[in-house]
């Protein structure tokens, strides 16, 4: 079996010290917010998991059925040698696209970028249990800021799923965008994937289900900042709330006061005040239009290049290269 390497561009405690800036910045904010990184803890991310397999939560399903359906017609397309993988985690969908390049150019490395170690150790062990020539590269990384890749063959391609982008706003996507096309050199690619918008009531199931998992899976945020910096939150004084934002084209995901209540957090010498019905925006889900992908990456600096979507029409996979 080859041997994978781990390289670490984050600080031991560069975790904990955005939390505390995050959760700092957002509950003296006004409106309140917290960013969606915080609810992927190990509860969060099995949640995460569970959504993935609800009938009302397409997303999932439909880029991995482009992608059976597609690796081979993107591998083609990209000619990479190379496959970058941005919030990689497990790496599952992306054994679609290492089998299509490894067929189409003889792919030999891959580098998956992610803040888990444990996710990216884990991830690398199961791919070359299954690929032991591959060369797996990976970095503990926060993907949203500057990343230094490692040497390896080009061309790359960059791979960013999930529809991740839309929890970005549309200033944080210009930043990202620019980020990643700076990491590469003319000719090498980004595969995006991109939720589309669609009727109302299919996005507003999609995160707000009738089982109940989307919303345990949104408090999960309070149970994180509870254990990490000692705040008093308690999930049952908060409401679920989902809905779609019809100007911005996104969905918003929040946490509603069911009454007037005080949340210390004393790891911050902090307190928070919420009045009854006072709503904390938790994520953004923004839904996308084909023009308005386009547009976004070629003021980035990307050509665009290919889209495919599910049969259903739900999602997109656009490939756009560097220019």
């Amino acid at each position: 079996m080859s041997p994978y390497t781990v390289t670490r561009t984050l600080p031991e405690d560069a975790t904990g010290a955005a939390l505390r800036a995050d959760v700092r910045a957002g509950l003296t904010a006004s409106p309140k917010s917290l960013p969606p990184k915080w609810f992927y803890d190990a509860r969060g991310s099995e949640l995460f998991e569970e959504i993935t397999r609800l009938p009302e939560y397409y997303p999932t399903r439909a880029e991995r059925e482009i992608l059976a359906g597609r690796a081979a017609e993107i591998a083609r397309a990209t000619g990479a040698r190379t496959l970058v993988e941005l919030g990689s985690g497990s790496s599952e969908k992306t054994r679609h696209l290492l089998d299509a390049l490894t067929e189409a150019t003889g792919l030999r490395d891959y580098v998956p970028v992610d803040v888990s170690e444990s996710a990216l150790t884990g991830a690398a062990e199961a791919l070359l249990a299954e690929r032991p020539d591959l060369r797996v590269h990976a970095l503990i990384a926060d993907f949203t800021r500057s990343v230094e890749l490692p040497p390896t063959e080009g061309p790359r391609l960059v791979a960013f799923l999930g529809g991740t982008i839309g929890n970005l706003l549309p200033a944080e996507r210009a930043r990202f965008l620019a980020t990643v096309r700076a990491l590469l050199v003319p000719g090498d690619t980004l595969l995006l994937g991109t939720d589309l918008v669609k009727d109302e009531a299919v996005l507003v199931r999609a995160y707000d289900d009738a089982s109940g998992v989307t919303a345990a899976f949104n408090k999960n945020v309070l149970a994180v900042v509870d254990r990490e910096l000692g705040a008093d939150f308690d999930p049952r004084d908060f409401d679920h709330v989902a809905l779609w934002d019809r100007g911005n084209e996104w969905i918003e995901m929040r946490l509603r006061a069911r009454r007037a209540l005080t949340v210390k957090v004393p790891e911050l010498d902090l307190v928070a005040h919420f009045e009854e019905g006072e709503e904390m925006r938790t994520e953004i889900s923004a839904k996308f239009r084909p023009e308005g992908v386009d547009a976004e990456l070629t003021a980035a600096g990307f050509a665009p290049a290919g889209r495919w979507t599910d049969e259903a029409g739900r999602f997109a996979l656009c490939l756009a290269t560097a220019a």
